[in-house]
């Protein structure tokens, strides 16, 4: 029974936790500057509309809809399987920590590795998904740091105004 309100927890709710954590980082305002979680914002709301493209034009079903066991989670979802969301936008969330404060990065990283191992427990994700998440997460969030996220935007207004 505890097991299960765990993996209920880490499956389903510790991604928001993670979220809250960002909150906690703009008031902190130490080697985590409000730049910083503004990247890791939309770096994972870029992860989240990617794997949704993914999921649309590549559906894939889930385990527990071939295996019979039930999906240990609150809101039992019925989209495809691959690429998992909520890596995605954990690994998103934690390589852009990562990326600016290598110490709380590093808690992040943990993290996000534990949602996805999670994911798996609780039925609703293959290992692969995982790996497809993870991936998509982390290359968003170089990309946005690479690219300085608002010089993204800024230049693409330059242009529009030329």
């Amino acid at each position: 029974m505890i097991g299960s309100v765990i993996l209920l927890f880490f499956a389903s709710f510790y991604i928001w936790a993670l979220y809250a954590g960002l909150v906690v980082l703009w008031f902190i305002d130490g080697k985590i500057k409000k730049e910083q979680v503004i990247h890791a914002l939309l770096a994972g709301v870029t992860a989240w509309i990617f794997t949704l493209v993914i999921k649309y034009f590549f559906p894939t079903n889930r385990p527990f809809m071939i295996d019979g066991r039930i999906a240990d989670v609150l809101l039992k979802p019925m989209d495809g399987s691959f690429p998992s969301e909520h890596t995605a936008l954990a690994f998103a969330l934690a390589v852009t920590v990562f990326l600016h404060d290598r110490k709380v990065g590093w808690f992040y990283l943990i993290s996000a590795l534990i949602v996805g191992t999670a994911r798996v427990l609780a039925n609703v994700h293959y290992p692969i998904d995982i790996v497809g998440g993870a991936l998509i997460g982390t290359l968003i969030a170089i990309i946005f740091e690479r690219e300085h996220a608002f010089n993204l935007f800024v230049s693409s207004k330059r242009k529009r105004r030329r």
